[in-house]
């Protein structure tokens, strides 16, 4: 009897740390390449806002972070650094600043939702174009786990 309580735990311990792994490295096999040279360069001729991704919000850790240099445009948003990776991201636009999980929840239905970051090390992020004034900052969540990830303040 024992032996099997102790086989029951151990193959428990592995199959939770390989669903934990699996979770953790699957979105980084399937991530799509950052954009490249030649779209930053043609993105910073059509930038509105400049703003950065801060790795010490308050609601980021070592596992859900940002840090780098976001483009705003009115029919874009273009990142240029790292994400810690994850699964589901999405961008949002908020209208208040956030970097707490709770203000996200307590504001999301006041946010505009514009697509899914699909990489790592920077992403560009298309939607059709909006009025930028309604909004003051941009968020990344993901949106499976409720975890915020990182926010940059454009105005």
């Amino acid at each position: 009897m024992k032996k099997l309580i102790t086989l029951l735990l151990s193959h428990g311990l592995v199959a939770v740390f390989a669903f934990a792994a699996g979770i953790y490295t699957l979105p980084i096999l399937i991530a799509e390449a950052p954009p490249s040279a030649a779209l930053w360069q043609q993105r910073e001729q059509q930038v509105v806002y400049r703003t950065a991704f801060d790795h010490q919000r308050q609601d980021s850790d070592w596992l859900h972070r940002g840090q780098g240099e976001v483009l705003v445009g009115r029919d874009f948003v273009s990142f240029q650094g790292s994400l810690s990776p994850g699964p589901d991201y999405r961008l949002y636009f908020s209208p208040e600043f956030v970097e707490t999980e709770a203000d996200f929840l307590r504001l999301k239905e006041r946010m505009l939702n514009v697509g899914d970051v699909r990489s790592f090390d920077g992403f560009d992020v298309r939607f059709n174009a909006i009025d930028l004034e309604r909004y003051n900052s941009v968020i990344v969540w993901c949106e499976s786990m409720n975890e915020f990830i990182t926010s940059a303040r454009y105005r």
